[in-house]
């Protein structure tokens, strides 16, 4: 086992595009079970991983945000050459093999994480798919998600919530952009951004 493999078993894959056909960052928030989430983790907290140097923690926190888990595993094997392709990067996922893989594939794209629990509920326990679920970000729709929803996003509170909630419906991610640039900062927007879409209500767009 690469010392890489050993630290995505402690740090979240950072995304759902490959897996879901959506854009997102990190796994929905209250489901990592002992992982790390590396666009939010304190740069102390990465250090602490397992075969973490300072360096490399170092170069994790400048190199955030990942957009997806190919690039945070370019970052945690910066002496492999390998490139990952779109299933590659699902059999990244620990307890992940060939069959699962083919799994995830088949119910793309998911529309909410209910679906992802249950379609992939099909095959393994509620305690694999908790385990499973770390991995995975289902992008919300702004215009139609629940509070719930909403604050699955990382770094989401109930006072963000409220701002989410008050300029709906959104017509386009521009939008969106300017309205909660109202209240944080344009890269914490960018950021937020990759959780979302606009569709039902609104104009389907990123």
């Amino acid at each position: 086992m690469t010392h890489a493999t050993t630290l995505h078993r402690a740090v979240m894959a950072v995304t759902a595009t490959t897996l879901i056909g959506a854009s997102g960052v990190a796994g929905q928030v209250g489901n990592n079970m002992g992982v790390l989430n590396p666009n939010l983790a304190g740069e102390d907290e990465i250090r602490a991983l397992p075969h973490m140097t300072a360096e490399l923690a170092g170069t994790v926190v400048a190199e955030r945000p990942f957009l997806t888990m190919s690039e945070l595993h370019a970052v945690l094997s910066a002496t492999l050459s390998e490139e990952t392709a779109s299933r590659e990067e699902i059999l990244l996922v620990p307890g992940v093999g060939p069959r699962m893989a083919r799994e995830f594939d088949e119910y793309r794209p998911y529309r909410r994480i209910e679906q992802f629990r249950r379609e992939i509920g099909k095959y393994v326990d509620d305690e694999e798919v908790a385990q499973l679920e770390q991995y995975v970000f289902v992008p919300i729709d702004l215009n139609t998600a629940s509070d719930e929803d909403i604050l699955s996003i990382p770094g989401v509170g109930p006072r963000m919530l409220r701002e989410f909630k008050e300029y709906r419906p959104y017509r386009s991610i521009e939008q969106f952009r300017r309205e909660i640039g109202k209240y944080v900062s344009d890269e914490e927007v960018a950021r937020m951004e990759r959780y979302v879409v606009v569709g039902q209500g609104g104009q389907e767009g990123q």
